[in-house]
């Protein structure tokens, strides 16, 4: 698992001063970004050597709001590897109360550069539990 902390600004709300809905897709997408680089894994170096990931699937559970000023830890961790396919799965909770805010998981897929699917890099494989 990979915790980020995340401050609330302006810029991520919508007029009520709420985090807009999808925005926490960018947040999940921070988070998976962070997972791999806390395993060595560089989702720019795969990029250059001809590997990109396509999201095949997402879930969003909401189950409270986030607002302006407010800091939240996003958990990120892998629920499924297989061949070809990453599941991760996201927890959003309130830094201050530990309160669960938002759930997530997201499907990807192992792609060459023109978006054919393709096996995992074996060295990325090996580090992802």
């Amino acid at each position: 698992m990979n915790r980020l902390e995340i401050k609330i600004y302006y810029e991520d709300t919508d007029s009520g001063g709420v985090v807009y809905y999808a925005n926490y897709l960018r947040y999940m997408e921070r988070g998976r970004t962070e997972y791999l680089a806390a395993r060595g894994i560089s989702v720019k170096d795969l990029m250059d050597q001809g590997t990109i990931f396509v999201v095949t699937r997402a879930e969003v559970d909401y189950k409270s709001s986030v607002r302006y000023g407010d800091t939240i830890l996003l958990e990120t961790s892998v629920a499924e590897k297989t061949g070809a396919t990453l599941l991760f799965q996201h927890r959003i909770t309130d830094k201050t109360t530990g309160r669960l805010l938002v759930e997530g998981k997201i499907r990807m897929v192992c792609a060459d550069l023109s978006v054919r699917p393709k096996r995992l890099p074996p060295e990325m494989a090996e580090r992802i539990p």
